[in-house]
């Protein structure tokens, strides 16, 4: 802060925040400090001695890089523009890239192939798989071997959007290049994934499900000795099954099998004891630590890590409950101990020898890539944040765990933020605006951590709450289930119920209350206007759903059976499909709607915005469209950020009637009088 900024904010702090009216407030975070300034931090990894980490960059058009900040203490970026480091299994990806001392592998979100990097960043990137119909995933090197183990996803050359023609198998792949596409290990289910090898090499754990379910319903973790001609052995299962999700499967150094379980209610840990002799059955298993926290989340990109393994034998882990993460260390005796530290947000914990890094973020620190004691967990450094400065404290919202009544009898959750801004205060007798945000997945769940887009809104007057409806993670497998065969009706309920229930607190203005959300958010935003027309002024729906029939003849191969777990089986009668889609109830919509759509979206088509605009069209209802061209399923490009944010709240502007601060206009809403 320099001399100025300071003489001012002591200026203002005599003087007592100024009086304006809740969304008009003038902010220091501005819609081009939200959508270009900062970067994403994911996917960190080190190999003992090196730190390596994915970083996405709006102002490159959302490409993401790979980083390694070296034992020299200099960062060097491995993937100079243009390469897009990324994969597209599952559409989602993860998994992008191993590091290992000089070896570096990369996948390439642009063609898909995987390609060796040179680790000082000076040589151009060497392709190791051929041009074709693969995409690749999730990669571990085999430590008897000079090759490496991933999850490859195989398109038909001439229908590749046929989701009935994807394979997905796990492979074995030559550092030379010379097995091609890959050498088959795996193959026959419809989804693998967190291939494991074991320290010395000598045997393979994986997890695999089947349609209708998704991971976090029903998985298996399976193993199978690796031969000596590197083909695999007679599979046998060790846990998971039906109702029972198995996730991140990973080798202590000693050799023990680890994996997380939710057979319990909760994603816990399990290790297998005694090693793999052929008389091991999941009889061996043993909880660790157990207790009522998630040490896994929704696996909707690979290579997930909460939990790794310290160097004297104990486990640092990252388990969520209530509304956030911890840091924990597992003692080897089992002795549970938290780690104090100003982070909520926990993502990618890895340790390697003498280094351990994981992603962090809290209410007032954007995400950043820690350095941690590798035997305590105790925050040792920063490595990159994703913000080039720390932002004023006084502008950025606490959030309040609250738990409020809804339909059933049940309880749902969410994360309130009040308008939060030392420099004003609204009118007396004045409520702010309430802006309820609704996550994807479903299964996603409410970050505590610093969110700029959000603090977008709070520091303007307009409060937020995001909520954590049945469905989401985060809370076990009960609450986790509660949207089962109930989307469209327990999703709406909750969302609706957080926005009664903080109006009927005295919290928000119960006549400017606005619902957004994207993805499945963006479905329950639509859902929520058309099925519970009375309790939202407004809504904003991002690449949402509208239609439930269309977006399950349309979908990708990993989500082509999802929606049956909410809905109801496709085989049968689609009358509730055609009941629960908010196409066909537009006329009972009262609020304007702004509606932002990728042209490039693979998981939910722009056909869907289309059907919206002949709808609306005909009856005049106040309603905006806005597409974006080269963006997919999320927006990542800074000039899209920029237009979304400033339609955002020109929008909110417009509908609940203030005026908005800092150059940004109200939007021009047709058929709003």
């Amino acid at each position: 802060m320099t001399t100025g900024e300071r003489g001012a904010k002591a200026a203002v702090a005599a003087a007592g925040p100024a009086v304006a009216p809740f969304g008009s407030w003038h902010s220091p975070i501005s819609v081009e400090l939200v959508s270009g300034a900062e970067v994403t931090i994911s996917e960190p990894a080190t190999d003992g001695e090196s730190v390596f980490w994915l970083e996405g960059r709006p102002a490159e058009g959302g490409r993401r890089t790979l980083l390694r900040h070296g034992a020299d203490g200099v960062t060097r970026e491995l993937t100079p523009n243009p390469f897009r480091a990324g994969n597209r299994v599952h559409e989602y990806g993860g998994g992008t890239f191993l590091a290992d001392g000089e070896l570096v592998i990369v996948s390439s979100q642009t063609d898909g192939r995987l390609y060796r990097l040179d680790a000082e960043g000076i040589a151009a990137p060497s392709p190791i798989t051929p041009e074709g119909p693969w995409r690749f995933a999730d990669l571990r090197l085999d430590p008897r071997s000079p090759r490496l183990v991933a999850v490859r996803e195989t398109h038909d050359a001439q229908r590749p959007d046929d989701h009935h023609l994807v394979v997905n198998e796990i492979v074995a792949l030559a550092l030379d290049g010379s097995d091609g596409a890959g050498r088959v290990l795996v193959t026959g289910l419809d989804f693998v994934a967190a291939p494991r090898l074991s320290p010395d090499g000598r045997w393979l754990a994986w997890l695999e499900w089947d349609m209708p379910a998704m991971p976090w319903d029903a998985s298996r973790l399976r193993v199978a000795p690796v031969l000596e001609d590197r083909t695999l052995g007679e599979a046998r299962t060790l846990a998971g099954g039906e109702g029972i999700s198995v996730a991140q499967p990973e080798w202590s150094p000693a050799g023990v099998l680890h994996v997380v379980s939710d057979e319990t209610g909760w994603w816990n840990l399990y290790a297998f004891d005694g090693g793999l002799s052929e008389e091991l059955s999941d009889a061996s298993r043993r909880p660790v630590a157990p207790m009522p926290a998630e040490f896994a989340d929704a696996a909707w990109v690979f290579d997930r890590s909460s939990y790794a393994f310290t160097p004297d034998g104990g486990i640092l882990a990252t388990p969520r409950a209530d509304g956030r993460d911890r840091l924990i260390r597992i003692d080897p005796d089992g002795t549970v101990r938290e780690v104090e530290t100003p982070f909520t947000e926990f993502e990618g914990l890895r340790i390697a020898g003498a280094t351990a890094v994981v992603a962090g973020s809290g209410p007032h620190d954007g995400n950043a890539l820690l350095r941690l004691d590798p035997r305590s967990g105790e925050p040792a450094g920063v490595l990159a944040r994703s913000l080039p400065s720390p932002i004023d404290p006084a502008v950025l919202p606490t959030a309040e765990p609250i738990i409020f009544p809804t339909s059933g009898g049940a309880t749902a959750r969410a994360l309130f933020y009040r308008p939060a801004n030392d420099h004003f205060r609204g009118p007396e007798g004045e409520k702010p605006p309430l802006l309820v945000l609704v996550h994807g997945g479903p299964t996603d769940s409410a970050s505590s951590g610093l969110s700029l887009s959000r603090a977008l809104f709070t520091s303007r007057g307009i409060a937020v709450a995001d909520v954590d409806y049945r469905g989401s993670t985060g809370y076990g497998r009960e609450y986790r289930d509660g949207l089962k065969l109930g989307l469209g009706v327990v999703d709406v309920d909750d969302v609706t119920a957080a926005a009664r229930f903080l109006a009927a607190r005295g919290d928000v203005d119960p006549a400017r209350m606005a619902v957004a959300g994207g993805s499945a958010g963006g479905y329950t935003t639509l859902a929520c206007l058309a099925f519970r027309p009375d309790v939202f002024a407004a809504g904003i729906s991002l690449f949402g759903i509208a239609d439930l029939e269309l977006i399950h003849e349309d979908s990708h191969k990993f989500e082509s059976r999802y929606d049956e777990g909410h809905v109801g089986p496709w085989d049968g009668d689609h009358a509730v499909w055609r009941e629960r889609s908010p196409i066909h109830a537009l006329d009972r919509m009262r609020a304007p709607l702004l509606v932002m759509q990728g042209l490039e979206d693979r998981v939910v088509p722009p056909s869907q915005v289309d059907a919206m605009d002949a709808a609306f069209r005909a009856h005049g209802h106040p309603y905006i469209a806005l597409r974006f061209e080269g963006e997919g399923h999320g927006f990542r490009r800074a000039e899209t950020k920029r237009a979304q944010y400033r339609a955002e709240i020109g929008f909110l502007a417009r509908v609940f009637g203030f005026t908005p601060a800092d150059g940004i206009e109200p939007l021009d809403v047709p058929g709003l009088a």
